[in-house]
């Protein structure tokens, strides 16, 4: 079997853009004809410079070749141009490469992807998402606690079992920092206001984005320790996992951490410092199926259970699906919402969701197939943001006072 043909979209997203500004989705073919789909999570170029790299990486590594070599593959990308270094964008184009390779096998094999990688464990996988509170303007409004609350209830009566939001504020180019006294009382009365609404019928998520210095991060952790968070998300910036360690090592809440990291490496230094017992990689960064695999194998040795990130589009959704089905030491999976709106458009059939859990597809491959008349009515992406952002300036305590 030989890969013959790439194609890729860039897909733009609805407002208000959940799930990110756009999808990457890239289709291979085989010259007996078989398709399969990969998605790249790949954020810091624009996609049409993603999309060049994605055709270098293809003519160069797997035009030509047998998708079912896999670990060929990983290694020749991984090793490009004399690195053997977790460069991003190259680990997200070879995840989406990865994907797709792994969709055709699965189709030749007539089976699951969960299948070919260990066997089904969970009938079910049990799911969490974001907090999305609308506000009388129609916008996403994540400052009052009281929008936060009836959208945790809402949530709650779709069958939820955890929730998750970021009450520590907006995450700059210049993070960590320490966060003002006022941000910590709302953050405090945030999770306050939430738990009250669902009680102990929903597990409550803290998912900050790396907003903080160690110190900042200990002083929240005590505060929200009342609440019994199932976990604290990225307290500190990625890249030092020492840090994070000093944070984890004084709280009771399990620290968990992982979307921003791309090779095992990476995640056996969080492992070995004891930094997070809860690990959250991206299939689309961390060089796909087979490499996620291999982390979640290292989580296991540390007794730490994963909890795969997604906030892309469905093709990575689906890949982390086949992974969490066939892992012994799955905790939860990440929803956008139930997979309904522009998820569920973009599919010829939706992902599976009923009463809080992912129900795994028996089909083969990925389980999923692009509806492409939804795809090219809504590619190219004509915008120039990226898929997320940062803030540009500094953080500032004056910022968390302006509404007072």
């Amino acid at each position: 079997m030989q890969v013959k043909k790439l194609t890729t979209h860039i897909v733009s997203t609805p407002e208000p853009h959940v799930g990110g500004m756009y999808w990457i989705f890239l289709c291979l073919e085989t010259k007996c004809g078989i398709e399969g789909v990969g998605e790249v999570y790949s954020a810091s170029f624009h996609p049409e410079v993603v999309v060049k790299a994605i055709e270098d990486v293809f003519e160069r590594y797997l035009k030509g070749k047998d998708p079912h070599h896999i670990e060929r593959l990983y290694r020749e990308c991984y090793s490009s141009g004399f690195t053997q270094r977790p460069d991003l964008t190259m680990m997200g184009v070879l995840s989406g490469l990865e994907m797709a390779c792994w969709d055709i096998v699965g189709k030749s094999a007539n089976k699951p992807i969960y299948e070919l990688i260990g066997g089904k464990i969970h009938e079910k996988l049990r799911s969490y998402t974001y907090l999305y509170p609308v506000d009388k303007n129609g916008q996403h409004n994540y400052e009052d606690p009281g929008l936060g609350a009836e959208c945790a209830i809402k949530y709650k009566e779709k069958g939820f079992t955890a929730i998750k939001f970021d009450p520590a504020g907006p995450y700059s180019s210049y993070s960590g920092h320490q966060i003002s006294l006022h941000r910590l009382e709302h953050s405090e009365n945030y999770c306050r206001k939430i738990r009250d609404a669902v009680g102990d019928s929903c597990d409550i998520l803290i998912g900050t984005h790396g907003q903080m210095t160690p110190s900042s991060a200990i002083r929240l952790a005590k505060r929200l320790e009342q609440f019994d968070p199932l976990w604290f998300e990225e307290p500190v910036p990625p890249g030092q996992s020492r840090a994070m360690a000093e944070v984890a090592k004084k709280t009771s809440i399990p620290v968990a951490t992982g979307e921003r990291l791309t090779s095992k490496y990476e995640f056996y230094d969080i492992l070995k410092s004891n930094s997070a017992s809860i690990i959250q990689m991206n299939l689309g960064r961390v060089g796909g199926i087979l490499e996620a695999k291999k982390i979640a194998s290292l989580a296991e040795v540390y007794y730490a259970q994963i909890a795969p990130h997604v906030y892309n589009g469905p093709v990575g959704a689906a890949a982390s699906i086949q992974l969490a089905t066939a892992t012994p030491n799955f905790l939860i999976q990440e929803s956008i919402k139930t997979w309904d709106g522009f998820y569920q458009e973009v599919l010829q059939e939706p992902i599976k969701w009923i009463h809080g859990h992912i129900i795994p597809s028996t089909k083969p491959g990925l389980g999923i197939e692009l509806n492409h008349d939804i795809v090219k009515a809504n590619s190219p992406y004509k915008g120039q943001k990226l898929h997320l952002s940062m803030n540009s300036r500094p953080y500032s305590v004056s910022d968390d006072l302006s509404d007072l």
